[in-house]
This record gives structure tokens, sequence and C-alpha cells, in this order.
């Protein structure tokens, strides 16, 4: 299923996330619900048991676009299990076999090079959502550094013990569902996204099948 965005100038709606000087709303549109198979039980600390049931909605100043369209990606990874590292920004968010590209176990990431540096309002991921599961020690980072080690900020960290050394998360790790995990980011620019985790609930495998990026180029 190919990438949907629907983009509506709006006045106000309290079902959004404002950001400042905003006035356009970008609507992320889910894929096809998929589930096969009886999910493992899941067992994780700093859980949230709630399941995403409906699309983000936000808003965003005019302008604002999915900028991680067909953007190149890199990884730890250099030769996946399964699939090719284009599927994370090919706009193909669907829950069937083979839209997915699968890392080795471990801790690994994926990073987007959006080309320019940009001012960043929202991510969306999906690792997987074939099945109701978590991924382990999700960390989202953004940077102009292609090698992350100066200037990055850290927009969400589930890693509540810091085992992976990149911070004591506060965020809650959470169900995999075809709406994909939203992110708020507000005032944080750079030209990479980077995304970590380390294996889930069923498996000890990484996967991505989907990551857009909300934001426009820093003029």
């Amino acid at each position: 299923m190919k990438k949907n965005i629907t983009i509506a100038i709006l006045a106000a709606c309290a079902a959004a996330f404002p950001l400042q000087g905003g006035d356009v709303k970008i609507k992320i549109d889910p894929p096809v619900y998929i589930v096969f198979g009886t999910p493992a039980p899941i067992k994780i600390d700093n859980f949230d048991p709630i399941k995403a049931t409906k699309p983000a909605e936000f808003l965003v100043p005019e302008g604002t676009t999915n900028i991680a369209k067909n953007k190149p990606v890199t990884s730890s990874d250099k030769s996946p299990i399964v699939g090719e590292l284009s599927f994370v920004t090919d706009g193909d968010k669907d829950g069937d076999e083979g839209f997915e590209v699968e890392l080795a176990p471990g801790f690994q990431w994926v990073q987007i090079d959006l080309s320019a540096k940009s001012d960043i309002y929202a991510i969306n991921v999906w690792h997987y959502h074939r099945q109701d599961r978590a991924y382990r020690h999700v960390i989202v980072q953004i940077s102009d550094d292609a090698e992350f080690k100066t200037g990055v900020t850290t927009v969400f960290n589930t890693d509540i013990a810091n085992e992976n050394k990149l911070g004591v998360g506060k965020d809650k790790h959470y169900i995999e569902t075809n709406y994909g995990k939203f992110i708020p980011v507000k005032d944080v620019s750079g030209r990479y996204v980077r995304l970590y985790s380390a294996g889930n609930t069923s498996n000890p495998g990484n996967h991505y099948v989907e990551v857009e990026v909300f934001g426009k180029p820093v003029k």
C-alpha cells in the first residue's frame, strides 16, 4: 500500500499535537490491519499496554512533508537478514510478508539521510505490525553529524536502564500496531535521523517496515 498523506488547512483541532506557528494538519493514514498467528506473551519493563487505535493528526508549519520518502538508508547491519534497507523509506508500510527489512539480533540501528539540514516536527515509525509485540530499547536521535558523535538530540528513548550507553530513557515500551509509533518533535533540526532497537518480545530480530519524518529543509 502506497503512502497516502492527507494535508488540509485547519484553524484548530483538539485531537492534534499543536506546534508553534503550525496552521496545517497532517493526518497519517495507517495501512490495513493484518495479524497472523498467536502473539507471544509481552514481558518487558516500563510497558504501556494500550494500543494505538487511531491515526495521528498534528499541526505543522505550511510546507511540511514526509522528507524521508525515498531518502538513502544506512545501517549498523550491512547485510540485512531479510529485505533491503531501502524498504525503510520506500513509502510502503503494508503489513504483509516481504515489506520489512530484518536486521541481525543485538543492538542495531538504521539511519536516514534527509539530504539537507531540516526542521523536524514529527516522526512515525512502523517496526513490524503483523503481530502484537514490543521492540526493546527503541531510541530515536537527530543530528547533523553522520557519525552521531556530536550535536545529537534524542527525541525518544525506552532504554530506562541505559544499557546501550545513549542516555537514560523515560519513554515506555509499546505494542506495535498498523498505526505505527507517533513521535512529536519540537525545536529540533538536523540532516540525519537514526533509530535503534535491540530485538523484541517475540524474537531477537530487529525490523522496520517504514519510517516517516515530517519536516522541511532549513532556509
